[in-house]
């Protein structure tokens, strides 16, 4: 190995170890090495003491600028999924949640769907001179998940919508040939190179009716912050679409109805007070009560299933909606992060009752929506997919 390549390893091991009189390597940093090693050091810190174990603690202090000053650092040495890494840890670590209370730390974080978790839980304390501040912050993020999510969302379900509406008798306008000659190619004619269909198949003339009713109970406990963002924004998709009449809900012990609001996704989530007990049994009777079509109603409840109610009231109301004709789709999380903690027996209880509980990523809940909407078996990712026999 050369002496470049030793010293480039030296460094690296460096700046990973944190420079504890006992990490071997000997190498000194210098310049803006000796700054990210600064930046990551007043985040995790070092022990100094050698008989206290390792037991690390960081150290940015009480002082917003010092704060501020440290964000900077960090969104110049590092790109923006370690910054917000580091973000999460700060707030975890060492007490950051409080600070984003002051505007000018607000607008120095970088902002993704964890910090928007923290801003909602920390509402209540939040003066007014913040709110704004927080509100855009919010915004901002809510308008990247849109983009990211709004058109494939609105494709796989309009996809959806319209298979659930073909129709065996079209009018010549509406007959779909790909599927009509696929139906009948048993039907050909070699001498006269053709089909002879003897059904058509098409689609139904568009519609403003409403099609299908989407219902999303949402637990708005701490543990499910990031859930409570995705739904929301989920949510207005949905609301934005004529052909499908949704419902928002969310609950802890108490359950709020936020339909009105979801023309915007921002006033939903500054409507949700993150945090309290869970009562899945009640929130589900109210959602039980809004449904008029059973057979054209989806019911998707986000949920960890830690349930702080009537657990065989809670599923009986799940074996109801089922047996009227809705659908019911249970999901563990909706979120980037794969499955939380959540309640095995519950969770087992509902898959015994046909309705197994998974996590479920943003990307994932489109084509999730659409096989519900077709009354189709759900695309459960094996890993995170719960029932009775799961090895989780």
């Amino acid at each position: 190995m050369t002496e470049d390549a030793t010293g480039e390893r030296l460094r690296r091991w460096r700046l990973v170890l944190g420079g504890d009189t006992a990490d071997g390597t000997g190498h000194t940093l210098s310049g803006q090495d000796a700054a990210i090693d600064g930046a990551l050091t007043a985040l995790y810190g070092r022990d100094d003491n050698p008989t206290a174990g390792r037991e690390r603690a960081g150290g940015l202090g009480a002082s917003a600028p010092s704060v501020a000053r440290w964000l900077g650092d960090i969104r110049t040495y590092f790109p923006t999924s370690v910054v917000q890494v580091m973000q999460r840890d700060a707030i975890d670590r060492l007490g950051l949640g409080t600070l984003l209370l002051e505007p000018e730390m607000l607008e120095a974080v970088e902002a993704d769907v964890h910090l928007v978790g923290t801003l909602l839980s920390l509402t209540k304390a939040m003066p007014e001179t913040t709110r704004e501040t927080a509100r855009e912050v919010v915004r901002k993020v809510v308008e990247n998940l849109e983009k990211r999510l709004a058109t494939r969302t609105r494709a796989t379900l309009t996809g959806a919508l319209d298979r659930g509406g073909r129709v065996r008798r079209p009018r010549h306008g509406d007959i779909d040939w790909n599927r009509t000659v696929a139906a009948n190619l048993r039907h050909y004619l070699p001498e006269h190179g053709t089909v002879v269909p003897e059904r058509l198949v098409g689609y139904g003339r568009a519609s403003r009716a409403v099609k299908k009713e989407v219902v999303l109970c949402v637990d708005q406990s701490g543990s499910m912050a990031s859930s409570v963002v995705y739904a929301s924004v989920f949510g207005a998709v949905l609301a934005s679409m004529r052909a499908v009449a949704t419902r928002l809900v969310v609950f802890d012990t108490e359950v709020v109805d936020l339909t009105e609001r979801l023309d915007d996704p921002v006033d939903v989530l500054f409507a949700t007070r993150l945090g309290g007990g869970t009562d899945i049994n009640r929130a589900l009777a109210y959602c039980q009560s809004r449904i008029t079509r059973p057979a054209d109603t989806v019911v998707v409840l986000i949920s960890d299933l830690y349930e702080g109610g009537i657990r065989d009231e809670m599923l009986k109301r799940v074996a109801a909606i089922k047996a009227s004709g809705a659908q019911f789709v249970s999901l563990l999380a909706l979120s980037d992060e794969g499955a939380p903690a959540y309640d095995r027996e519950h969770a087992a209880a509902l898959a015994a009752l046909g309705a197994p509980a998974f996590a479920c990523t943003p990307d994932l809940f489109p084509e999730v929506m659409a096989a519900a909407i077709e009354k189709r078996p759900l695309p459960t990712p094996d890993a995170g997919a719960a029932g009775p026999d799961s090895p989780r």
